[in-house]
């Protein structure tokens, strides 16, 4: 391995435990476990390849103090997922970007999951289709094994047809791949609340509408989300031992 390459993952490591530090300094313990681990990762890799035993040992300590403060982290939320007080606040500032399914729900999803249930009033309109497929695609991505999609929405009275037809066709393609989706409508439906059967609770105020609509079709952010602006919400992260169907 060159010393370029040993460079440039040390530069990731530290990238991504500068992440988790800041969200560890933030409140924000379930993202910043994710961000330790994924870093204290890049360091062993990098302790690896170091042939010098006085880098070896910085190195060596390095990785201890994130390991430790890693599991000071994991024990403070599993007391707080125990006794039902977890709760992590994220606030979603206007024209931000960064926020794409994958980075929100991520730290929330695992190899345990297998049931999610979505309660959103607004999966109605074209885009917000899309949006829910784009939710279902990052699901079969993640390292879990969904198989089963409980979707609770409103109707859309003014083009019932355009949703029906899009929801019809996302319930065949999805069963391809494994998964039932089941469909329900209400009409008295308001709050917005995604449920993973492993306890997590995923309040978006916007729902998963929370995206700016692009400039244009050949704007940067069109295609990827991490790069679409968007707008103002606030999102409110609990978790339950006792995961009910809606």
């Amino acid at each position: 391995m060159t010393q370029n390459h040993v460079a440039g993952m040390e530069a990731s490591a530290v990238s991504v435990l500068k992440r988790a530090v800041e969200l560890d300094q933030n409140g924000r313990f379930q993202e910043s476990l994710v961000c330790y681990q994924e870093g204290i990762q890049l360091l062993m890799d990098v302790l690896k390849a170091v042939k010098e035993e006085t880098k070896r040992g910085h190195f060596r300590e390095r990785i201890k103090g994130y390991m430790d403060r890693a599991e000071q982290i994991k024990a403070h939320v599993n007391q707080m997922k125990e006794d039902g007080k977890y709760h992590e606040e994220i606030k979603i500032a206007e024209d931000s970007t960064g926020y794409s399914y994958e980075v929100l729900f991520k730290p929330y999803i695992s190899s345990a999951l297998t049931e999610v249930w979505v309660e959103d009033p607004y999966i109605r309109h074209t885009h917000q289709l899309y949006n829910f497929l784009r939710f279902c695609e990052m699901l079969l991505k993640a390292p879990c094994k969904v198989k089963q999609i409980h979707l609770l929405t409103s109707q859309d009275e003014a083009n019932s047809s355009q949703q029906s037809s899009a929801l019809a066709e996302l319930k065949d393609s999805l069963s391809t791949q494994g998964v039932d989706l089941d469909l329900q409508y209400s009409s008295t439906i308001h709050d917005r609340e995604i449920r993973f059967d492993n306890g997590w609770i995923i309040k978006i105020g916007r729902g998963l509408d929370y995206f700016k609509r692009p400039k244009g079709r050949f704007s940067v952010g069109y295609c990827d989300y991490d790069l679409r602006q968007c707008q103002e919400t606030t999102v409110d992260i609990f978790h339950t031992k006792h995961t009910k169907s809606l």
